[in-house]
């Protein structure tokens, strides 16, 4: 039965969780005696310390994104819900989690630094341009793949088994009405006297409010489209509707990247972290209440229809949910400048991980409802197959069918707008170092470079081999997979330089060396295979095959950098916290 699965599934990252975490706090010498650098380097912009529940509920939602529902849904759809789930169990807590945990407290003992500063001072200079490009680029299309499927939601009805039917339009309106819940939220909590709890449970119900009331007043962009071009057929206003989408969902993006995090950022990670909760809880319920068979083969076999293999193509399609680079960039970030205390980095980075392992079984739960043959199977759309399977658990809940597929997909679009924001910021931030820019200037040129790329993406029309039009995201999440993985090779290379020139320690080699060669083989596999069918088609006017060929060039460099400094004399252990003892 699903349910079991799901049950010893939240058992299993339970034990990780309560025996694997403190093993690596120990090993990591995590001491709440240090101070952090969001409290020594306050600033209230970037360097805000907050408590562990709110900031692990900011990380949670901004790390989750569309990932941990979009990645395990494709893989059952292609091999079966087998291996996706061993995969999701063995990567999040192995993989996955210390790449997470490793990467906040590497940029702890760095003064909240990211990343890359860490590269920089721990191989060379020369590593450190070719890591921040190689993210940049990474960022672009992390925001093009998850702009774009969001949009989708937007548009269009859904017609359900049942009858009923879900107006993505009204979507639109229930995710406008939740953008402006965090502004008004972080304003009260700024400038009156109401307390951050009191307003997360007066905020989160109005989350409810603004999904029930987004179906009675839906904000369609086609039939707008259609009133000021009534020459224009009904499916060019969608494509056009959805572009126009797209193109606000970025210009969100650059105004929410600039202003303070106690305005948008921190509250609306706040909301959407609890929300995604509820989510997740309800979909558990759901299933312990419905009693759920599975329709979906555990193995469909090692080559899907689509012709991909199981090697490497499991392992780059199921990124969030297991190990993402973007974690990484998320925890030594943001996250990292909002740390209270060195001991909230076990929950907070390890944990959260895990958190996310339940996501992505509960969304692999939604495909399992689907038996061979099912249309949706042979062309899935991911956040339709979530929202419906939600659904179905939340009507076994008394709850309308209409209603839970709503709900889901309003969680869907909840998990990505904080990924889309931060995503944008990061690029921001590498812009200036990149080119030494600051101030408000500074801040703007960085922020619409970064948003301006993917802009170019997402207007243009994507096609298949065989001519047929496709959606944005659906050409550039195999790319999205692949260099979101290989960066997380490359973080767990980065930070198995510095423990391994600080300690000497052969423990290093097993927490994050390994992981690191494993990651890194993947997803060369799945660059150097998506290289060499795009050519094979004649494909070669198409920017995703270049770009992976640039990818692959930089993470060669970058591991050159990494084997020469690997090479070199002990560092001293000058960033590392003084106490032996851990903290738990």
């Amino acid at each position: 039965m699903m349910i079991l699965i799901v049950l010893s599934s939240a058992v299993i990252l339970t034990i990780a969780y309560v025996t694997y975490g403190p093993i690596l706090t120990r090993l990591l010498r995590l001491n709440d005696k240090n101070v952090t650098p969001a409290v020594e380097q306050r600033d209230d912009v970037d360097y805000v310390p907050i408590g562990k529940g709110p900031l692990l509920s900011q990380h949670f939602s901004a790390i989750a994104a569309a990932g941990p529902i979009v990645g395990p849904i494709l893989a059952g759809a292609m091999f079966g819900w087998l291996p996706a789930l061993i995969w999701i169990l063995v990567g999040s807590i192995f993989v996955g989690g210390p790449h997470d945990f490793t990467a906040i407290v590497a940029s702890i003992r760095h003064r909240g630094r990211s990343i890359a500063e860490v590269v920089r001072e721990h191989m060379s200079t020369r590593a450190f341009l070719l890591f921040l490009i190689f993210v940049w680029l990474a960022l672009v299309y992390i925001v093009v793949a998850f702009a774009d499927i969001t949009a989708a939601s937007f548009i269009g009805v859904q017609e359900l088994e049942n009858g009923q039917q879900v107006s993505g339009p009204g979507i639109a309106t229930s995710s406008l009405l939740y953008l402006a819940l965090p502004i008004i939220m972080g304003l009260l909590v700024r400038y009156t006297k109401l307390t951050e709890g009191w307003a997360t449970l007066i905020f989160l119900p109005l989350v409810g409010v603004a999904i029930v009331v987004g179906q009675s007043i839906p904000f369609d962009a086609a039939a707008l489209v259609r009133y000021f071009r009534p020459e224009m057929s009904v499916a060019d206003s969608l494509v056009a509707a959805h572009q126009g989408w797209d193109v606000a969902l970025l210009i969100y993006c650059a105004i929410a990247s600039v202003v303070p995090m106690w305005l948008l950022l921190q509250p609306r990670g706040i909301l959407g972290g609890y929300f995604l909760y509820v989510a997740l809880g309800v979909g558990a319920l759901g299933l312990l209440v419905g009693n759920e068979s599975i329709q979906l083969p555990a193995y469909s076999g090692w080559t899907a229809a689509n012709g991909s293999t199981l090697v490497p193509v499991l392992f780059i399609t199921i990124a969030c949910g297991a190990c993402s680079g973007f974690h990484g960039l998320i925890a030594s970030g943001t996250t990292s400048k909002q740390l209270r205390v060195e001991s909230d980095a076990k929950p907070v980075g390890y944990g959260a991980m895990l958190l996310e392992a339940m996501v992505a079984i509960v969304s692999l739960c939604c495909v399992m409802l689907l038996a061979p043959g099912h249309e949706l199977l042979a062309n899935p759309k991911p956040n339709f197959i979530y929202a419906r399977g939600i659904g179905m658990f939340m009507e076994k809940l008394n709850v309308p069918a209409a209603l839970g597929v709503s709900f889901a997909l309003m969680a869907f679009t909840t998990f990505v707008y904080d990924t889309l924001d931060v995503c944008t910021r990061l690029g921001r931030y590498i812009i200036q170092e990149l080119t030494g820019m600051s101030g408000s200037a500074g801040r703007w040129i960085g922020t619409l470079v970064t948003a301006g790329a993917p802009a170019f993406f997402v207007l243009q029309t994507v096609t298949d081999a065989n001519g047929k039009r496709i959606p944005v995201w659906q050409a550039f999440w195999a790319l999205f997979g692949a260099s979101n993985q290989l960066l997380a090779a490359l973080t767990l290379l980065c930070v198995t330089v510095w423990l391994w020139r600080t300690r000497r320690a052969m423990w290093v080699w097993l927490v994050t060396g390994i992981p690191m060669v494993f990651m890194y083989v993947m997803s060369t596999l799945a660059l150097a295979d998506m290289i060499r069918q795009h050519f094979k088609n004649g494909m070669t006017s198409n920017p995703v095959a270049w770009v992976a060929v640039l990818l692959v060039i930089l993470a060669a460099l970058m591991l050159i950098e990494a084997i020469l400094a690997l090479r070199g004399p002990r560092q001293p252990m000058v960033d590392q916290a003084l106490a032996p003892e851990a903290t738990a």
